[in-house]
């Protein structure tokens, strides 16, 4: 993975989080489209990428890792309000109080994203994984925002939040060049879980991109448009 890989994973997180303060807090139609093609392009690339490549000569309990992932993110959302796939609870928190469970599962949940990028499919996940951190970016800001956290101090979180996937690649291609260990062996397992935490993210917010499961014209396009490219990524693979 160059570097310019990495600015854009890094800086696709970045400017979500900074548009809170460009959008009026009640405007959430442009974030809803971004998160409906984001949703159904990480359903793609996982149906048509990566779960072909993880079980391609593995035995089936390569499933139990997926399902741990699955389950995994379930877990991480009893912490977080579902911040990963773009919710914004409001007055879900009290004025003042900063919500430590939220941020420390969103990084755990970044950085854990970031490891399998350090092998296979790098573009596709890249593309994936920064996609989706836009309306979690933005929605970390609201929530801070409600908060009452300084403007400054969000800019921090957000910078953050925003180097946790740089950062678990990197310490995943560290170990893996021989540098501090053998990763390598590991990394199906580890692609496998962030499997199950992507068919988590990206089902809810297929279901629950709108208003009592229902699809609009424009949410319906933005999802066929983001299966679309998902396709084209395999064609063009």
């Amino acid at each position: 993975m160059g570097y310019w890989q990495i600015i854009i994973l890094f800086f696709s997180c970045f400017a979500g989080g900074l548009s809170i303060f460009f959008f009026q807090k009640d405007n959430t139609r442009r974030l809803k489209l971004i998160l409906a093609f984001s949703g159904a392009y990480l359903f793609g690339i996982t149906v048509l990428h990566l779960i072909p490549d993880v079980y391609s000569g593995h035995h089936h309990e390569i499933g139990l890792y997926v399902l741990g992932g699955f389950l995994f993110q379930v877990v991480l959302e009893q912490f977080s309000d579902g911040i990963e796939h773009g919710h914004m609870h409001k007055g879900g928190h009290a004025h003042n109080a900063f919500p430590y469970g939220i941020m420390v599962s969103l990084c755990l949940h970044a950085f854990l994203e970031g490891m399998p990028l350090a092998e296979g499919h790098q573009n596709e996940l890249l593309f994936g994984i920064a996609l989706h951190h836009i309306p979690a970016a933005f929605a970390l800001s609201s929530v801070l925002l409600q908060s009452e956290v300084e403007k400054a101090r969000i800019i921090i979180l957000v910078i953050l939040f925003a180097t946790m996937s740089p950062a678990g690649f990197l310490l995943s291609s560290y170990i893996s060049s021989g540098s501090a260990g053998n990763i390598s062996a590991y990394f199906d397992r580890i692609m496998a879980v962030v499997i199950g935490i992507f068919l988590h993210i990206s089902t809810t917010i297929l279901f629950e991109s709108g208003v009592d499961h229902h699809f609009n014209r424009k949410k319906l396009i933005a999802v066929l448009t983001g299966t679309a490219v998902a396709v084209l990524s395999l064609l063009l693979h």
